[in-house]
């Protein structure tokens, strides 16, 4: 049983360091998403580097990206308003983190 605890206590700082998120700047943002695809639970995302994004859940939809500040945001058409995120990163995760902090997680698909 020692011996159980000792491994658990071993490990326990890399499970936790590995759920850490570190807030995006704008420039690490731009970076981590240009001509980059991201895999969600249930659909993937490509952002091109002129600023326009592609994203599949099932039926292609194409939209608009840009940083802001410190905040990825996109277009979807026919809308022409601008929905902003917080990003943050752990390891080679991020997540998405909207106005109500609901939270969208990816990993890179390329």
């Amino acid at each position: 049983m020692r011996v159980l605890m000792a491994t658990a206590l071993v490990f326990c700082p890399v499970w936790a360091a590995a759920e850490d998120w570190v807030p995006m700047s704008g420039e690490e943002i731009r970076a981590a998403l240009t001509d980059r695809k991201l895999q969600y639970a249930n659909a993937w995302q490509d952002f091109r580097a002129s600023g326009r994004t592609l994203y599949n859940a099932g039926a292609d939809s194409w939209g608009y990206w840009r940083v802001e500040g410190e905040q990825y945001c996109s277009q979807w058409p026919p809308s022409d308003l601008w929905a902003c995120y917080g990003m943050a990163r752990s390891g080679d995760r991020l997540r998405f983190i909207g106005q109500g902090d609901d939270i969208t997680d990816a990993v890179y698909a390329d």
